[in-house]
């Protein structure tokens, strides 16, 4: 018994030594940890401190175990194949790449994939064996540590469906996922990537921001021929960048569909810290080509669903009766800061994502791609300060932020870190502060970051009424205002008002730098030249300082960490005044749509600088493929690079670029309906060889315009006791038929029709002369009458041509004057839709025929409408209006 009670303490204490072993091996490791920078890796030192090369903290070198260290490290798993010559083959690899897309992109849950079909034709089979053509950007340098692959990707683009919203929805996916895999490269490898269009329709893919041969820019009739249904197309190109980028389709709406997805260019060196792909996104249930008919329409159904109508009794309630008159007198429309309601915002296709693997002191790098089709987002992080490291690719001098507004198209670089053993919010929140997504970062308790909160929406109306002259232009103000250092939009802001410190406290009160004499003074020289900008707390504007301490990110303080100074050359200035209509949906340049407008020639060897002026009231975001420029800013020969500038209303901003390449590049703003509806040019290089992937370039000219020309419907029919009165309305950016009908019950109510077929003009299309036929039927015989003129007006048997002019008048009242093929003239006011509530609508009508109507209708949905009417011919009636 004694020598078994010695074994159990000498086994006891063995343990405990063994334990004290085990924990103290870390402490050695501890001890000898060296510290380095997260973006410049081969900077070590056994000592904490700053580093020498851009400035940041440097961090520990922590050593991780293996399976954590592949867990964190799996997102930018890379999916590296052989040349496959066996279809069976290829469905084997392509199978071999997924899992590690998966893990990255966990959307794919939400798509119902179908099964894998047989690989369809090369539709350009040649391209397989043809050397890769380089672009003209000189390749960085990838050094010498990495032997460069050939990476394959085989891309399945189907029909599925989805569920975001508790409602089953067609969508378009890629290999069963949306958003589509992470497709990941290292600088130096060549891409080899089949898309196989398994749909219906034709689709293309367009690699934003890539540097690669103009044939393979993806996009359909400028660059290419679409991908046909059931066939297969190669993208071939060589990686000379690094950085964050994306894909997705250019084929009409498929990019809202769901067809895009992360497309990550390592460095050879790349630092050694977890990087997650970070897609943002914005769903609707609705079909986006009836977003888009919407939007034509004037339909406000949208504005209704997200609360931002500004009736006049809501503006009676809040104290800003004179600021509606005075926007409605200056023909303006509500505010707003975004066209769409969407259902849902998705990250990494989920409303809220999660990462769990990170621990306590993690440094993380988000990849983050807005590839949302209409949303801003601001990103704000509940756990520390946002360290900006690149944007569109290109990597700048690391720059602390509280948050910052990504725009559509845009990619940002940044890094967060894990404080304590608790999860943090890293949260978007649409523009519009109608929704947020969310992605937690860590495990434990969870430290949500803070909301922001309503839009003001009436202090952006006042604001803009200053801003706007009569005739519907904005000027260029006197004060410097560029690269996003004053948001207009600020004034709406509840974060930004004085007594609102929500986002640090209500003691957070000292300002970051003291500008606001500065700006001060350039108001008042604003005020002078006819902006009257009094009230308005300058220094709240400013994104990068304001009273509650919030820094917020602005192209201002993005600085290139090396020279970007574009080598000599002959220049060519560009100016461009960004223009558009909100009641009619017409998004253009200097007046003119894509269609309308000659492409630009440019030559190989110059510099060329691009002066834009946004003389509208929304923010757009400016893309130029295949190549980047430099947004000219303080930062002089450190100016960054970018493929997309945001550029807010009223703002002036320069960029420029080198002619490096050859064929033909599309300009355009990103947000998927401003550049279907027009906003967009398109640069081609003098003297290019022909494009094999456009035989055809007079009918691939034609396929390409077509978008912005086309006529959509729209209508309205009352269905009300006495009758049917309506309108059907073709329209075009330009041209518009419409026929309005009035048809009795009762037959001296009579039936009367009148059709108009004309063109808008002016920079605001205010202006519509038409040519059109009036026909009235009355069975029963009338008294004749004369109108205001004097003149007989047959009620009988009416049928005339008629030619005229519609203009619009202040408060939104549309003048029309018009003579019939009898000689009678005819002059009348018109009003239509007056928002009284959000949902109550008043319409007037009078003319000199002593014809005049006053109608009520209060929207129920976006297509039905309980409405009522008094009407000098059909006196009253009750019911409903369908609205399409």
């Amino acid at each position: 018994m004694y020598k078994l009670l010695i074994l159990v303490l000498l086994l006891g204490t063995g343990q405990y030594t063994f334990a004290q072993h085990e924990q103290h091996k870390p402490t050695q490791q501890q001890q000898t940890e060296i510290y380095t920078c997260p973006m410049h890796p081969e900077v070590q030192t056994s000592k904490p401190g700053t580093c020498p090369k851009c400035g940041m903290t440097l961090v520990k070198k922590k050593p991780q175990a293996p399976a954590k260290q592949q867990q964190q490290q799996a997102p930018q798993k890379k999916a590296v194949k052989a040349k496959p010559a066996a279809p069976a083959k290829q469905r084997v690899q392509q199978k071999q790449a997924q899992p590690a897309q998966k893990q990255a992109q966990p959307a794919h849950q939400h798509a119902q994939p179908t099964q894998q079909k047989p690989v369809t034709p090369v539709q350009n089979p040649e391209e397989k064996e043809k050397p890769i053509h380089k672009a003209g950007h000189k390749p960085e340098s990838p050094g010498q540590t990495y032997t460069p692959r050939t990476v394959r990707y085989d891309l399945y683009v189907r029909d599925t469906l989805v569920n975001f919203t508790g409602k089953t929805r067609r969508a378009v996916a890629i290999n069963g996922s949306i958003p589509a895999p992470a497709l990941t490269f290292t600088q130096g490898d060549t891409a080899e990537i089949y898309v196989h269009n398994e749909m219906d329709v034709e689709t293309s893919i367009h690699w934003h921001g890539v540097f690669l041969p103009n044939r393979f820019d993806g996009v359909p009739w400028l660059t290419q021929q679409p991908i046909k249904p059931h066939s297969t197309y190669l993208y071939k190109f060589p990686i000379i960048q690094n950085g964050t980028y994306w894909y997705h389709s250019h084929s009409a709406f498929q990019e809202q569909s769901g067809m895009y997805g992360a497309l990550i260019f390592n460095k050879v060196n790349e630092p050694d810290m977890p990087a997650i792909p970070i897609v943002l996104s914005d769903w609707t249930d609705m079909n986006p080509k009836e977003v888009y008919r919407s939007l034509r329409s004037a339909n406000d159904w949208f504005a209704i669903r997200k609360g931002a109508t500004q009736g006049y009794a809501e503006a009676i309630k809040k104290g800003y009766f004179g600021t509606k008159l005075k926007n409605e007198w200056k023909r303006m429309t509500a505010m707003d800061v975004s066209d769409v309601a969407y259902e849902k915002f998705l990250t990494n296709g989920q409303d809220i994502a999660e990462q769990t693997h990170f621990t306590a002191g993690d440094v993380v790098k988000l990849r983050v791609v807005n590839g949302g089709a209409s949303t801003y987002f601001w990103l704000t992080y509940s756990g520390s300060k946002i360290t900006v490291v690149g944007n569109d690719g290109n990597d700048v001098e690391p720059v602390e932020v509280d948050r910052l507004i990504i725009a559509p198209a845009e990619t940002y670089d940044l890094l967060v870190t894990i404080p304590e053993s608790m999860q943090y919010e890293f949260l978007a929140t649409a523009e519009d502060r109608s929704n947020t997504t969310s992605l937690w970062l860590g495990r434990g308790m969870k430290m949500k970051a803070q909301r922001l909160g309503k839009l003001n929406y009436f202090e952006g109306m006042k604001m803009m009424n200053d801003m706007m002259k009569m005739n519907g232009d904005m000027e260029p103000m006197g004060m410097e205002m560029s690269n996003q250092q004053m948001d207009m939009n600020r004034v709406m802001y509840p974060e930004s008002a004085a007594q609102d410190h929500s986002m640090h406290g209500e003691g957070a009160t000292k300002p970051a730098a003291d500008t606001s004499m500065q700006m001060k003074q350039q108001v008042d020289t604003t005020a002078h030249q006819g902006h009257d900008m009094k009230g308005y707390d300058m220094q709240n504007m400013n994104m990068s300082g304001s009273k509650d301490e919030m820094v917020t990110l602005n192209y201002g303080m993005l600085r290139a960490p090396e020279e970007t100074t574009l080598k000599p050359g002959p220049e060519k200035v560009l100016r461009f005044e960004l223009t558009g209509n909100m009641n009619r949906y017409v998004w253009t340049m200097d007046n003119k749509t894509v269609s309308e407008s000659d492409r630009i020639l440019i030559k190989k060897g110059e510099n060329v600088k691009i002066i834009m002026f946004n003389n509208s009231m929304m923010r757009h975001p400016m893309h130029l493929h295949g190549h980047d420029f430099r947004v000219l800013n303080k930062h002089g020969k450190h100016a960054p690079l970018k493929n997309v500038l945001d550029i807010l209303p009223m703002e002036t901003d320069t960029i420029e670029f080198a002619a490096s390449e050859s064929g033909d590049w599309f300009f355009h703003c990103h947000i998927l309906y401003h550049m279907i509806a027009g906003m967009g040019r398109v640069f081609t290089y003098q003297n290019s060889p022909p494009n094999p992937e456009i035989p055809d370039p007079e009918r691939a000219q034609k396929m390409f315009n077509r978008e912005d020309k086309i006529f959509l419907p729209s209508a309205m029919v009352g269905l009300e006791s006495n009758g049917s009165d309506g309108e059907f309305v073709l329209g075009s950016s330009r041209y518009q038929i419409s026929t309005e009908w009035r048809i009795g019950f009762k037959k001296e109510y009579g039936i009367e029709s009148e059709t108009y077929f004309g063109r808008y003009f002016g920079k605001m299309q205010w202006l519509f002369p038409f040519v059109g036929f009036d026909y009235h039927y009355n069975s029963i015989e009338n008294e004749p009458e004369e109108n205001m003129f004097g003149q007989l007006s047959n009620q009988d048997n009416r049928k005339v041509a008629v030619a005229g002019v519609q203009y619009t008048l202040p408060m939104l009242i549309v003048s029309e004057a018009r003579i019939d093929s009898k000689g009678k003239l005819r002059f009348q006011l018109r009003r239509e839709d007056v928002p009284l509530t959000s949902r109550l609508r008043l319409n007037l009508m009078g003319n000199t025929d002593k014809e005049y109507m006053a109608g009520l209708r209060y929207i129920v949905t976006k297509y039905i409408s309980l409405s009522t009417h008094y009407d000098s011919d059909m006196k009253y009636g009750a019911g409903l209006t369908f609205i399409y």
